[in-house]
């Protein structure tokens, strides 16, 4: 016999039909004053929001876990739930419970995910929350970048490494692709996004274009620009495919679509973006570039210096122009306090004008863009009077939109509700009908108090008093003290232990003329309300101009503030390839040292002809990782247009930085240190220009000194000898053997981190001096971090008797030196002879540092009875 099948109610057939449209998303279902959950979603969300799990139907066949919470709550816990990763479907009721005698019609009114939100408490207010959409064609991937909250909407086209870098910069909160292409996604870019996969079918024949074209209303994206970029197109066209199935349809916002211009911006690979920690960092609590050069006074202007940090400007015009302008707000300190003072007071506008393009903004929201109208006014005349070309420029193209705003001020009251459903939104002597609505709904509730007046003087109870409830609306109530003066017209409603409740027929009438004008003048704003958000949204292309001037006005006032308080110096910025820094200091460790304490300024000086690579030498702790960070963040700080922290910087245009700094192991996802390392260096080895700054820290320590002293040596020797580019490079190394390259090689120079000796204890200089190092203080900083002395002990004695025995086979060990350093030019090259094969790989498997004189002798005597036979 079939077993019976479980009796489900209406309610929960209707929740199944919306629940099995939107899979693996969570379903927030809206009954009455509450969002329930049902099922494993009721599992999930008790688990993330510490909600209270209970039963529907408890003990009957249907009986399903269930949780839920107050609608009204819904911007509580709805960001919990997308930060825990959860897609979020919100399911409303499509019509007033009280106008259906059936069950009330549901549907998704939104669906939520980590890339596609634009809830204050979901987005982080200083930085984009990106949706990415890759599309992957053979060797070439497209990507777009959108924020539905700013209207941003961004697409390239290139390969594999440029992607890469492109996801690494932008921090995507989401990555959506074909499902037939996620696990070459996951190949190629590992596993720390969060990805979703679609369906195929909108990446096939020309959808994807089509619905471009259909958005912008355009027959060609040539307009754009990205007509030339087909794989990116596709990628761009199945965001906005994406938007639509997430239930957003309102997108006149997104407005514009770009295209990130690779030749414009200079190359950070992901691995220079981590190492040198520019937005982000793998340690806790780490202050990062970002943090120290974030001064902004708006969200639009931090989410752009972010921006602008990841891509480097590389043509020598625009940097100027950007230094120029910070400049001339360092000399005219007056007006960039108060150009300040109106960003402040324009708030995100960027954002401002996405929720009105969503239409979701509420009446305060519209009420901020008033204000920040207002200020885009000041700020257009303080900027039009200025002696400065690039600031008449931006006033130029600042909008007032004074039709709108005057529009906002006329309809909306100054200090309106944060919900539209609050009432009082739409100001007097807009609507005719409105206004004598109100005088009904609120002129009434005076006209009941003189109902009571007259009533209690006309019998006699002057504790008579009128009042409300939801049963039977208005009512009389009497104490029993007074109940026999009550008229006989009246009608008795309800009897209390101690009064007794009546009604009138001019109560009944009042209440509903007065019931019946609150119901419609909510009716009423809700469509004018509607009608101003439309009114509004034909702005948005001019108030979304207006936002990106005032970001960019934002960022170089704040660069100008930094300079100020940091002591940053204006950089020279030309076409040459000599980057020239004096006295350049770190601009993140510099804020981290204590009161009192002077940062140790170096000089750097690097070049294509003379000085090309500096082989860095010294102990650990000397300050040779600080050295060559510092270096490059300079560099880059120069090129995004701010002053930079040194006492003079010339500095060539750079448009590529590399670097291979600190240890990164990857072990999680199977790699080592070394091959890490490798990976990173083989990356650089293969993209050099001649324009490149590398920057290399202790590469081959990840394997034993031979092997890592023979890399060191021969990435060196492969820098200095590229017969295309001259690189400038900083290489840090704790292989004091490197510094015999530079007698053969005329563009390597040997340089070291000074440290004092005094008393066996060493004191660390931190300044870069000509020359290399001999020694590496590894005991000494042993000892510094606590090491126990008899362990110290020790290692002094094996250090001394190592010393004894090299100091004494010293000329073999030079015998042993030319050797190898033939055995690297045969390494250049086949080897057919078996002898000279086995002579190779016996040298390749030799530590000279380890050898004894006498271990030295014997390998020789072995090479050379080797070579007689």
């Amino acid at each position: 016999m079939a077993k019976a099948e479980k009796k489900v109610t209406p309610l929960m057939q209707q929740y199944n039909a919306i629940k099995v449209k939107y899979p693996g998303a969570l379903l927030l279902f809206r009954v009455g004053d509450f969002y329930e959950t049902f099922g494993e979603d009721a599992i999930k969300a008790a688990s993330i929001l510490g909600i209270v799990q209970t039963k529907r139907g408890n003990g009957t066949e249907s009986e399903t876990a269930l949780a839920g919470f107050p609608h009204h709550s819904l911007e509580t816990y709805l960001p919990k739930l997308v930060r825990a990763g959860q897609r979020v479907a919100i399911c409303d009721q499509l019509e007033d419970p009280k106008q259906t005698k059936t069950i009330v019609k549901r549907g998704v009114t939104e669906l939520v995910t980590p890339g596609v939100s634009y809830n204050d408490n979901i987005v982080q207010q200083k930085s984009n929350n990106y949706l990415a959409s890759i599309y992957i064609e053979k060797t070439q991937i497209g990507i777009s970048f959108l924020d539905i909250s700013t209207g941003e909407f961004l697409v390239a086209q290139g390969t594999q490494s440029y992607i890469d870098k492109l996801l690494q910069g932008f921090k995507p909160t989401e990555v959506i692709m074909s499902r037939k292409q996620s696990k070459e996604f996951l190949e190629l870019f590992g596993s720390q996004y969060y990805t979703y996969t679609l369906d195929e079918w909108p990446y096939t024949g020309d959808y994807a274009t089509e619905h471009l074209l259909k958005h912008f209303e355009v027959n060609s994206m040539k307009g754009f620009g990205i007509d030339r970029m087909p794989i990116g197109m596709v990628a761009a066209g199945v965001a906005l495919h994406y938007l639509n199935e997430t239930e957003h349809r309102n997108l006149q916002h997104i407005s514009n679509i770009s295209r990130i211009e690779e030749d414009r911006y200079m190359w950070l690979d992901r691995f220079t973006v981590r190492n040198l920690e520019l937005i982000g960092s793998a340690n806790e609590n780490a202050t990062t570039l970002s943090d120290v050069l974030d001064q902004t006074a708006s969200p639009m202007g931090a989410r752009l210096l972010k921006r602008w940090i990841v891509m480097p400007l590389k043509d020598r015009k625009s940097i100027q122009e950007r230094l120029d302008v910070v400049a001339y707000f360092s000399e005219h300190k007056d007006l960039r306090d108060a150009l300040i003072q109106e960003i402040k007071y324009v708030g995100d506008l960027e954002r401002l004008i996405s929720k009105i393009g969503l239409q979701k903004a509420s009446p305060r929201e519209i009420v901020q863009l008033k204000r920040a109208l207002y200020a885009v006014e000041k700020l257009k005349e303080l900027t039009n009077q200025e002696n400065s070309e690039a600031l008449r420029a931006i006033a130029d193209q600042l909008d007032v939109c004074r039709i709108i705003r005057d529009k906002i001020e006329k309809e909306v009251f100054a200090e309106p509700p944060v919900a539209l459903n609050k009432g009082n939104v739409i100001a007097d002597g807009v609507d005719d009908e409105l206004d004598r609505l109100r005088k009904i709904a609120f002129g009434g509730k005076d006209y009941l108090i003189e109902i009571q007046k007259r009533e209690a003087e006309a019998t006699g109870i002057p504790s008579l008093k009128i009042a409300f409830n939801n049963v039977f609306g208005y009512y009389l109530e009497v104490t029993n003290t007074h109940r026999d003066k009550v008229p006989t017209e009246w009608i008795r409603k309800q009897t209390l232990v101690n009064a007794e409740r009546y009604i009138t027929e001019e109560l009944k009438e009042y209440e509903d003329q007065i019931l019946g004008a609150e119901e419609k003048i909510q009716v009423i704003e809700n469509r004018l309300y509607a009608e101003l958000l439309i009114a509004i949204a034909a702005f948005i292309k001019p108030i979304q101009l207006n936002a990106q001037l005032l970001a960019k006005l934002d960022v170089l006032l704040n660069f100008a503030v930094i300079a100020e308080k940091n002591y940053y110096v204006q950089p020279e910025i030309s076409e040459s390839k000599v980057l020239d820094i004096k006295g350049g200091r770190h601009p993140v460790i510099e804020k981290k040292m204590a009161i009192g304490e002077d940062y140790i300024t170096n000089d750097v000086y690097l070049d294509n002809t003379t000085q090309q690579i500096i082989i860095i030498t010294g102990p650990n702790m000397a300050g040779k990782s600080a050295l060559l960070r510092q270096t490059a963040l300079i560099v880059l700080m120069a090129q995004i247009g701010s002053f930079v922290p040194v006492k003079e910087a010339k500095i060539g245009l750079v448009d590529k930085i590399f670097t291979r700094v600190g240890a990164s192991d990857n072990l999680s996802s199977g790699e080592s240190t070394f091959m890490v390392e490798m990976n990173e260096t083989a990356s650089i080895m293969n993209n050099l220009s001649d324009r490149s700054l590398i920057l290399l820290d202790e590469i081959g320590r990840g394997t034993s000194t031979y092997d890592g002293i023979s890399i060191a040596w021969a990435i060196a020797e492969f820098l200095h000898n590229h017969p295309a580019a001259k690189a400038k490079t900083l290489f840090a190394t704790h292989y004091h053997e490197l510094n015999e390259l530079t007698n053969s090689m005329p563009r390597i120079k040997n340089y070291n981190v000074t440290v004092k000796e005094m008393n066996n204890k060493v004191i660390f200089l931190r300044k870069l001096v000509p020359g290399g190092s001999e020694h590496s203080f590894g005991i000494h900083v042993a000892k510094l971090a606590g090491m126990p002395p008899k362990l110290l002990s020790r290692a002094n004695e094996i250090l001394k008797r190592l010393e004894q025995e090299r100091t004494g086979g010293e000329q073999i060990k030079d015998s042993m030196r030319k050797i190898q350093k033939q055995a690297y030019q045969l390494q250049m090259f086949s080897i057919d002879d078996p002898v000279l094969e086995k002579i190779r790989d016996m040298l390749n498997n030799l530590d000279v540092n380890t050898l004894t004189p006498v271990e030295a002798l014997m390998k020789l005597d072995e090479i050379q009875r080797l070579l007689k036979n």
